[in-house]
């Protein structure tokens, strides 16, 4: 059966584009133009993979995201768009989105990218990712503990269960997680767990 793709965009002339560029490759569920609609219509048609804009005139894409996956955590999300700056790459990472591309993206590539999260893989424009890339790069190198520490961040640890792994008290886990934020330039937990569980952080 061909993939299933409910397309998002406030812009009608963009989803009829997106249609007709796409029809021969998927089945096209839908369509919808705001977050309202793109949930409803998600919930509705069950589609595989659900091409999603960011900027929608009644909220973020984000947001939009987090509501479909909530009821239906099957599904993929892919967006499509103009805005390439670092927090909205890693805003829709955090919400649970199979990847982020940019509009333009050829068709070959944009197939191949649909393709990609049916299948299950996440999907980073290289392009957005690497600021991210070149500020963990330029930042100190983390400690061989504290690449270990983040590893277990990424399974989803807490501190405590950290601790009891790796032979440290809480407060030593704490130092080491605190060191490696400063040293990768961020301030959240779940902003380490994406930058160390995609790669972008190099490990020993």
């Amino acid at each position: 059966m061909m993939t299933r793709v409910l397309l998002v965009d406030d812009h009608q002339v963009v989803r009829a584009g997106l249609r007709t560029l796409l029809a021969d490759d998927f089945d096209i569920a839908g369509e919808a133009g705001s977050v309202a609609e793109a949930i409803a219509a998600a919930e509705r048609l069950r589609p595989d993979v659900v091409l999603m804009d960011l900027r929608l005139p009644d909220g973020s894409g984000v947001d939009a995201c987090r509501e479909i996956l909530s009821a239906a955590p099957r599904t993929r999300i892919l967006f499509l768009t103009s805005y390439s700056d670092e927090q909205a790459v890693m805003s829709t990472v955090l919400a649970g989105a199979a990847g982020y591309v940019l509009k333009d993206v050829g068709h070959r590539a944009l197939v191949a990218a649909i393709r990609d999260a049916a299948a299950g893989r996440s999907i980073l424009d290289p392009r957005l990712t690497a600021p991210v890339v070149k500020r963990v790069r330029t930042a100190e190198a983390l400690s061989g503990q504290e690449q270990r520490v983040l590893a277990l961040v990424v399974e989803g640890r807490t501190n405590k269960e950290i601790a009891i792994a790796l032979g440290l008290s809480d407060k030593t886990v704490k130092n080491y997680l605190s060191n490696a934020f400063q040293k990768l330039g961020i301030s959240r937990r779940a902003q380490a767990a994406v930058l160390f569980g995609t790669g972008a952080v190099r490990r020993e």
